[in-house]
């Protein structure tokens, strides 16, 4: 009676590329950086390209049938059909033949090698019919399993398509067209409207809207404008404004681009980007060390026991043949095929998923660990604040009106090049809707203020310890409103004009607008412990947590501090990430179980030190991956007890003698199939509202 073929399993080896390999070269990719892919792309490909396996597999099993319906016809000798039985063995052990000399020469005995020798012990018990319906079933599922896990791996593999190929330059007042891996940076590129942008670089000409999407996974396109100094070379400049800066890959909206290339082809965003969901590939979760590990003990201790059942004749009044059979058909059904890509399937399309929205996970591990997690540190400008200071409060005093105040405020503050200064002078504009021309013969106050004279009168700016230097008059509900906007966060000063005091300035690092949101996000689906940490004082700390809703503030920390605040709380909660820049947080990250860095795209700092980078710089993109993260964890642990399972029901039924070897390739190529199915679920996965 023919009965069907073994299963396959996917070793999950280390290669000397430190990528996985696993069983089929196209498979291999699942775990394999491109180099290592290409390694083993031999085993695969052929006469008929990528699909050479597929087409050995359909030739196999159609020689399988024709001589197994010949063998019904009396008239034909038998040796045709054990011709055509001889041919399906080599064009459906071909790959498995290859894959398995491959392993055993380097000491290895992997699935591949035990289905070789199941096939080879039917050949010998002369059901030539049954190993070679064992060999068409086994490589159909690889050919099936190839299929299935390309889906996953195009999402990421898409990314290499996402520049183009060419972009127009200019140089020496000419216009051309070159290849993108001849621009150099300093070079001026033209992009035409709803054109991919070839480069990393600063806008310096036009303004549009540019669909970020492709790097960031933000939905709604950006709006770019040129840089306030287009003759300067920003190349080396780290700083550049969102407005200003775009990335290779992205798209332009409706308005031709000029723009200055500040990145070489193989350093932009995008080439980062790839070579780093290469590299994710190849760092194992927990699940796939335990997979590895217990692999390794149990493929000898099958081969062991089948040894030892091969002698079942000697002690059990029972052919030699049955003994074999039985066996052979334990072989089958103890290989992990279903164990070994349970794991990686999912790994894969959840880091394929997570890239499609502008999250980088690097590898399974921090892919099963963000989940796991109920405590998060935030650190806290450009995090939960939006990292620039703004004007968030005028109070007129002494008769003076708002508008008057902001007028000298800011006609002082344009010549100051503080950073709060550059804030009062944009937001007293804003407010004011009208240009204020400058003051005259500013004076710096290190630390304190500044002084100048605007419209014949002189204007003093600063703190209470100017004021209090200089025995100014500082009436007690002065002070009151001074520490009342203090406690609520905000940095004061105070404007004097001529000797009186006309009014209270504050500003503030306000929230980010999805802060809040973000945080109630987060406390639904079970994060029970959220903390800043911050270097600004307590009070502004517990002032920012009062608006957005954080659990706890931990102010005036030194980077040091935020390292032992990291190491307090993994002792405390026995697991943290810590969400930051990527740049002065990169100590504590690296101390955290899951380091995620804010805004990584075009931050090199923040792609290398992050074990998840959250591309665009959206706090709102954190609930997504906590909760891809949780998903893709039970599906792994689905993926495993399907499979454990799997091998601890087949073998006592197969010693038992109730399973037959077909019974055991058809339940195992099934379940191998499930867990890969089961695992590209995630390459849908949305966050419910």
């Amino acid at each position: 009676m023919i009965q069907p073929s073994a299963d396959h399993q996917h070793s999950t080896e280390k290669n000397t590329a430190g990528s996985q390999h696993t069983h089929t070269a196209a498979e291999n990719g699942h775990t394999e950086n491109a180099s290592a892919a290409a390694e083993h792309e031999h085993a695969h490909g052929g006469v008929f390209g990528k699909n050479t396996e597929l087409l050995f597999s359909l030739i196999c099993g159609a020689l399988l049938g024709i001589g197994f319906g010949l063998s019904f016809i009396s008239s034909i000798p038998s040796w045709v059909s054990l011709s055509l039985y001889i041919g399906a063995y080599f064009f459906g052990g071909y790959f498995t033949a290859t894959e398995a000399v491959e392993f055993v020469r380097k000491g290895k005995f992997e699935i591949d090698f035990l289905m070789l020798v199941a096939a080879i012990g039917a050949a010998i018990l002369g059901d030539w019919a049954e190993g070679a319906l064992l060999l068409f079933l086994f490589s159909m599922g690889h050919a099936l399993e190839h299929y299935a896990m390309n889906k996953a791996r195009k999402s990421i593999a898409a990314l290499a398509d996402l520049a183009p190929k060419t972009a127009i330059v200019r140089r020496n007042n000419e216009e051309k067209e070159i290849g993108i891996e001849a621009l150099v940076a300093g070079d001026i590129i033209i992009v035409k409207p709803n054109s991919k942008i070839s480069a990393d670089g600063v806008v310096v000409k036009g303004n549009s809207s540019v669909n970020q999407a492709p790097i960031t996974g933000e939905s709604v396109p950006v709006d770019k404008s040129p840089v306030a100094d287009p003759g300067k070379d920003y190349s080396q400049i780290k700083n550049i404004n969102a407005e200003n800066k775009v990335f290779a890959g992205t798209i332009n909206g409706s308005q031709v681009l000029e723009v200055q290339v500040t990145r070489v082809t193989a350093d932009s965003t995008l080439a980062r980007l790839i070579k780093l969901v290469n590299e994710t590939e190849a760092q194992k979760s927990p699940t796939q060390l335990f997979t590895d590990k217990f692999e390794r003990y149990f493929v000898p201790l099958v081969l062991l026991l089948v040894v030892l059942l091969l002698f079942a004749f000697l002690v059990i009044d029972e052919p030699f043949s049955k003994s074999f059979y039985r066996a052979i058909s334990v072989l089958v059904a103890a290989s992990p095929c279903a164990l070994a890509i349970s794991t990686p399937s999912a790994v894969l399309s959840g880091i394929a998923r997570a890239a499609r929205s502008g999250v980088l996970i690097k590898g399974g591990g921090p892919l099963e660990e963000l989940g796991s997690l109920t405590a998060l540190a935030f650190d806290k400008t450009g995090t939960l604040t939006e990292g620039k200071p703004r004007l968030t409060g005028v109070v007129p005093l002494n008769g003076i009106t708002a508008e008057a105040l902001l007028e000298a405020v800011i006609a002082v503050e344009k010549l100051s090049d503080h950073p709060l200064a550059a804030a009062i002078v944009k937001g007293g504009q804003e407010r004011l809707k009208k240009e204020v021309p400058a003051a005259e013969n500013l004076q710096a106050v290190t630390g304190r203020g500044v002084r100048a004279t605007y419209n014949g009168k002189k204007i003093v700016i600063g703190n209470l310890a100017l004021f209090e230097q200089d025995n100014a008059a500082i009436g007690d509900n002065i002070y009151q409103q001074v520490a009342q906007l203090e406690k609520e966060g905000n940095t004061t000063m105070l404007a004097q004009q001529d000797g009186t005091l006309i009014g209270i300035i504050a500003l503030m690092d306000i929230p980010r607008e999805e802060a809040a949101e973000t945080l109630t996000r987060l406390k639904e689906i079970g994060i029970r412990k959220m903390i800043m940490l911050t270097g600004d004082n307590q009070q502004v700390a517990d002032a920012v947590a009062r608006q957005i809703g954080i659990t706890e503030a931990w102010g005036g920390l030194l980077p040091e501090q935020k390292v032992k605040a990291i190491q307090d709380l993994n002792q405390q909660e026995g697991k943290v990430a810590m969400i930051g820049d990527g740049v002065n947080d990169a100590p504590a990250m690296a101390k955290s179980t899951v380091g995620i860095a804010m805004g990584a795209a075009g931050s090199d700092v923040a792609l290398e030190t992050a074990d998840i980078a959250l591309m665009a710089d959206k706090l709102d993109n954190l609930p997504f991956a906590i909760a891809l993260s949780r998903k893709s964890k039970g599906i792994i642990r689905q993926n495993l007890w399907m499979s454990l399972g799997m091998v601890a029901l087949l073998i006592p039924l197969t010693i038992a003698g109730i399973a037959s070897i077909g019974g055991a390739v058809i339940v195992h190529e099934g379940s191998t199939l499930l867990v890969v199915f089961n695992g590209l679920r995630l390459l849908a996965f949305r966050l419910k509202k």
